[in-house]
């Protein structure tokens, strides 16, 4: 039988500095008291998703949202409230300049600019003790004959190449893909295949970042997941949850089946991110309700009779396979699940324990 209480140990999770600062969609931004006002106290609150929940001991952070004038000083809050730093995630879709894109820019001044950037977080990621750069590009196109499509490819593979050459040993290039938006026509880097055919012109220390919310309808991301997986350029995921397109809702809120079998394809231990967007809920409450679903899945996939299902799938059982999946999926795991939380320092039931706290409450008064 296996322990789960003891296996959730090695459950790693990155929370992002962006959700927990205010947050809204195209017509607004939705504001909350508790709101942090700058890196430092974004880093507050991922410290205490991470003490109530004991899987969460990194933040992801972005730039230039979380630049500081003293990077030293930021690191050692990080250290100082229990974090380290995860992937750095260079911000290259908000400037004026990057209308027509960044990397994929046809005009060379804009795409060195880009590059400039990405030379730029390599060193922040160094200061930081950071071992990832996750790269997402909003470049695209909105309409045809708007530029040429394989020569903006080209444009992308190379100003890739120039980060890659200047990465230190100790750090990784996670490249993620998105099927649209903001380009409606064409996107740069819309797919896995392009993302992988990218980092395999790089390098092995190139791997794909795979985020739930970016996928046409039915898409099979497990099977994604798999083959990227057997490949070795599974480089992590962006979790989230989608009801239609990349809504960024909580983690496994919308369809936890779909996180359990993500989970079930996973055989070693990838870097694990949360991208959300709390648009009208507690943001702490959100990002640990997250965390306690990332953690149920994971340890529902943990009791998959492995075995078994190998012995009904050798045999053609077609019916049989799909039940061992099924029954550990129907698991009840929050107990043993509970006991691990509470094994690393933090609460039982996460959530009520938040609010029995008044954690949010102190915030607005201090962040007035």
């Amino acid at each position: 039988m296996t322990d789960i209480a003891s296996a959730l140990g090695a459950l790693r999770i990155e929370t992002p500095s962006w959700g927990y600062g205010d947050s809204g969609t195209r017509f607004g931004t939705f504001t909350q008291a508790a709101r942090p006002r700058d890196v430092f106290e974004r880093l507050d609150d991922a410290a205490e998703v991470a003490r109530l929940t004991g899987s969460a001991p990194a933040v992801a952070l972005h730039f230039p949202w979380d630049a500081v004038a003293d990077l030293a000083q930021l690191r050692s809050h990080a250290e100082h409230v229990g974090l380290s730093i995860g992937a750095v995630n260079p911000n290259l879709f908000q400037d004026q300049d990057y209308r027509l894109g960044s990397v994929g820019n046809p005009d060379p001044r804009i795409r060195a600019k880009a590059v400039a950037h990405l030379l730029e977080c390599v060193e922040i990621a160094h200061v930081l003790g950071s071992s990832a750069q996750s790269l997402w590009f909003a470049d695209g196109t909105n309409y045809p004959g708007q530029d040429d499509l394989s020569a903006r490819h080209e444009r992308v593979a190379e100003c890739l190449a120039e980060l890659y050459a200047a990465l230190p040993p100790e750090q990784e290039l996670l490249l993620e893909y998105k099927l649209f938006e903001p380009a409606f026509y064409s996107t740069d880097v819309p797919d896995w295949g392009t993302a992988l055919m990218l980092c395999e012109r790089l390098g092995e220390r190139a791997r794909v970042l795979v985020d739930l919310g970016h996928h046409a309808f039915a898409t099979n991301v497990e099977q994604i997941v798999a083959l990227l997986a057997a490949r070795g350029r599974l480089g992590g995921f962006h979790f989230n949850d989608r009801r239609y397109a990349d809504d960024d809702l909580i983690v496994g809120s919308v369809n936890p089946f779909a996180l359990f079998l993500i989970f079930c394809e996973l055989t070693r231990e990838r870097r694990l991110t949360i991208d959300q967007s709390h648009n009208i809920e507690d943001k702490v409450e959100a990002m640990v309700l997250s965390v306690v679903n990332l953690q149920e899945a994971y340890a529902r996939a943990l009791l998959i009779d492995r075995a078994a299902l190998s012995e009904a799938q050798a045999a053609g059982d077609v019916l049989r396979g799909h039940e061992i999946l099924l029954d550990a999926y129907r698991s009840d795991v929050r107990a043993p699940c509970a006991q691990f939380r509470e094994r690393a320092g933090g609460a039982a039931d996460p959530i009520a324990a938040l609010r029995e706290s008044g954690y949010s409450a102190r915030m607005a008064e201090l962040r007035k």
